[in-house]
């Protein structure tokens, strides 16, 4: 074994946690605000918009039915119009003198000076005098209006289930891409982020997402075709009346605008403070007993109180600007309602246009101003929506870790030596961390890294299981550069036990059996007997069957840790790294975990990240770090002699001052 590199100071990262430390947002008290910034409307949306390219089908088949519905709704006013005309046409014709014509009555009227009752009666088709309300035309028009509504109904049910499937779908693959973006995620943004910032992207963002498309989708759709066909309607009624209904649009869409715009930094601000509300949330809870230990309650009560306040500010303003669009556009709508009722009648009373075509008209002017109200009630749904989806493609577009090779070396059996050709690395390019590191560990060899917290121990590691990549050398796997193997390859080969046992909801069977797939009960017993896991879960109710939930708070700490044993164990990996592994037990449950290790190292090349000395003593060699660099190596016997780095750290620990004694 040897090694050479070049001392130096500063082995902190500033950017981020120190080598071999928890990073920032990972502990009880941790909460930092994300990033804001600018918020792209436009660009969002068309991007959410191309998530629907693979639906291309169910969305022409939307578009049809939408478009049939739409239809269907905007001539069943048309069609109650012409009932109108039929009950009016017959209720005017009974108060006439019956055996006479149309034109006879209308000479008649003009002959006594009522032109303006003669010309409403000249512009009406077929009024016979004398004759009541046809009642067999008014039942074959009202079951025409019947026949219409129940179609637009029928269509645009099966509109809305085939918008359901194809939104959901979308949602499906989109949590897909985000699961596996999560994956491919290096460990350097992940350190950077908070844990509950992101699980809210995950969670209430696409939750959000998902409401959103699934509410405005077919509704925003159906609304612009629903003011297409309106509009096209009323022209074909009346172009004057349609003029005077259009000119309340410009002022609808110049308000929605401006009130649009003032809202949108509200819900991205909303989303921004759900998430850090979230985050603070998961962090108490996580680290609850140390809140509770350190007294600090009231703070993280009062933290709890400024961020939800903070929420609580962001979303009222949002939707109270947002909410303004909606009142505006009823009041533009009556102005518009009442302008066309006069000028509607006027016309009517000149014979101009029929009383149906009125009535007609004024239902298609709340036609009108309805689709563009529920445009507008929808653009706070729909801006809190966008939000949501920029901090979704956020994380989609997050970098990700180096691509791997096209052709990567494939790993034999391995027989687990380790090389590092003159390694440097940094966590942030102008704060050098490991400089020209040089180090060979033999197959087999059980090797201690010791230092200082931020040595550079854990980065060390993580570097060997590309964590993270290296700038400039290589790191040697028997003679194979790991850079040119494939990660899940190469973390194959290679098991870990950290310093906080990680658990998840399940049996102690499961937990331990997610070393290895397809594992059988008696491998998991077998791994549990070697590593003495077996001996105490023997003492539970149910078993190997108890169920544990995700912090592991039924079992001690130092069960927790032998479970992570004997899943390592299970495992069976070429190289093993413990990092910190007995650091959080206690001495006597150290013994335990020490003879589970020595089990588990067994024919293995190990690397043993530790503080307390006492528990490499065995190691067949120590490598203390200092500042990102080897500064010596040896035995524990050697090293002691040599009164080096390592002799001032075994003193730190096991010396203590002389002190009278009274």
């Amino acid at each position: 074994m040897s090694t050479t590199a070049t001392p130096r100071a500063g082995g902190a990262r500033p950017g981020g946690p120190a080598p071999g430390q928890r990073p920032m947002g990972h502990g009880p008290m941790a909460a930092a605000m994300p990033t804001a910034r600018a918020m792209d409307f436009r660009g969002s949306l068309r991007r959410l918009l191309g998530e629907l390219r693979p639906e291309r089908g169910p969305v022409v088949v939307v578009l049809v039915l939408t478009v049939a519905s739409t239809a269907a709704m905007v001539m069943g006013p048309r069609v109650l119009g012409w009932a109108t005309d039929v009950i009016f046409r017959g209720v005017v014709g009974l108060n006439l003198p019956a055996g006479t014509d149309q034109d006879t009555a209308v000479a008649g009227l003009r002959a006594r000076g009522e032109d303006e009752l003669a010309d409403m009666l000249a512009a009406m088709d077929g009024l016979v005098p004398g004759q009541g309300i046809d009642t067999a035309a008014l039942g074959r028009v009202l079951l025409g209006a019947v026949t219409l509504y129940l179609a637009a109904w029928a269509l645009g049910w099966v509109q809305g289930v085939v918008t359901t499937g194809l939104v959901q779908r979308t949602v499906l693959r989109l949590r897909e891409r985000v699961e596996a973006k999560l994956g491919r995620l290096p460990l350097r943004y992940v350190d950077a982020h908070q844990r509950g910032e992101l699980l809210s992207r995950v969670t209430n963002d696409i939750d959000n997402l998902a409401q959103t498309m699934q509410q405005t989708l077919s509704q925003l759709i159906s609304a612009l075709l629903t003011v297409v066909g309106v509009i096209v309607v009323m022209f074909w009624i009346s172009p004057l009346l349609a003029v005077i209904a259009l000119l309340t649009v410009p002022a609808a869409a110049l308000v929605t605008a401006l009130v649009a715009k003032r809202a949108q930094p509200q819900f991205i601000a909303q989303w921004q403070r759900t998430g850090t509300l979230n985050a603070h949330v998961e962090e108490m809870y996580t680290g609850h007993a140390l809140v509770k230990v350190f007294g600090r309650q009231e703070v993280s009560a009062r933290r709890f109180h400024d961020e939800n306040e903070a929420l609580y500010d962001a979303t009222f303003r949002a939707h109270v600007i947002s909410g303004l669009i909606q009142p505006a556009m009823m009041f533009l709508g009556n102005l518009g309602f009442v302008a066309i009722a006069v000028v509607g009648g006027l016309r009517v009373a000149a014979g101009a246009i029929s009383l149906g075509d009125v009535q007609a008209f004024i239902q298609y002017s709340r036609q009108l101003t309805q689709p563009i109200t529920q445009v507008a009630s929808m653009m706070n749904l729909l801006q809190s929506g966008v939000a949501s989806a920029e901090r979704v493609f956020e994380l989609l577009d997050a970098e990700e870790e180096s691509p791997e090779p096209a052709e990567p070396a494939v790993l034999g059996p391995v027989r687990g030596r380790v090389e590092l050709e003159d390694v440097s690395f940094r966590y942030e390019p102008d704060t050098p961390l490991i400089e020209g590191l040089d180090l060979v560990v033999e197959a087999g060899q059980t090797v201690a890294i010791v230092g200082p917290t931020g040595a550079g121990k854990t980065t060390l590691v993580n570097l060997l299981m590309r964590f993270y990549d290296i700038d400039s050398g290589r790191i040697l796997l028997d003679g194979v550069d790991v850079a040119t193997t494939d990660r899940e390859q190469l973390r194959s080969k290679i098991g870990m036990v950290l310093q906080d046992p990680w658990l998840f909801h399940g049996t102690i069977e499961e937990n331990i059996a997610y070393g290895r797939l397809g594992a059988t009960h008696e491998q998991v017993v077998e791994a549990a007997r070697v590593t003495h896991v077996d001996r105490f879960v023997r003492t539970l109710p149910d078993g190997y069957a108890t169920v544990i939930d995700e912090e592991g708070g039924n079992v001690s700490a130092g069960e927790k840790q032998l479970l992570t044993i004997a899943r390592a164990f299970l495992a069976d990996p070429a190289i093993l790294v413990l990092d910190e592994a007995t650091s959080s037990v206690d001495t006597r449950t150290e013994v335990l975990v020490q003879q589970a290790m020595a089990e588990l190292r067994r024919g293995r090349t190990s690397f043993v990240i530790a503080h307390r000395l006492s528990t490499i003593r065995d190691a067949d060699v120590i490598v203390v770090m200092e500042d990102g660099a080897i500064v010596e190596i040896g035995s524990h016997a050697s090293l002691l002699e040599a009164g080096g780095a390592y002799a001032r750290l075994h003193a730190s620990q096991f010396a203590a001052p002389a002190a009278p004694v009274d």
